[in-house]
């Protein structure tokens, strides 16, 4: 299996080989690549997870389509974006407790100015 960190980074690869501009918002983002599995039928699912800064949700609206389209080329099941300044100002969320690494990266998503 492919390691998912290498995997994210060959999709932000794809995404700026093949489209520049979407490529150019994928730096001010912050792209994993998240598991499912459901244990009924026994399979693993992944798909994309794209954290956004809070101004950048109609930009991201805008080129989810072409994020789809190559995360369904790639073989991932699709694409989710997840606001990351809403995540990272949650105060009932644990996420800081439970991964901070994430969560150090979310906050720096949201520090930046797009």
């Amino acid at each position: 299996m492919i390691k998912p960190e290498y995997l994210a980074q060959e999709y932000v690869l794809l995404v700026k080989n093949y489209y520049p501009m979407t490529g150019e918002l994928l730096e001010y983002c912050y792209v994993k690549i998240l598991e499912c599995y459901l244990e009924r039928s026994g399979k693993r699912f992944y798909y994309v997870g794209v954290y956004y800064p809070e101004g950048m949700l109609a930009v991201i609206q805008e080129q989810q389509d072409v994020l789809k389209d190559i995360a369904e080329n790639m073989g991932l099941v699709t694409v989710v974006c997840i606001n990351a300044t809403r995540l990272v100002r949650d105060p009932v969320s644990n996420l800081k407790q439970e991964n901070p690494r994430l969560w150090l990266e979310l906050y720096w998503v949201t520090a930046r100015r797009y």
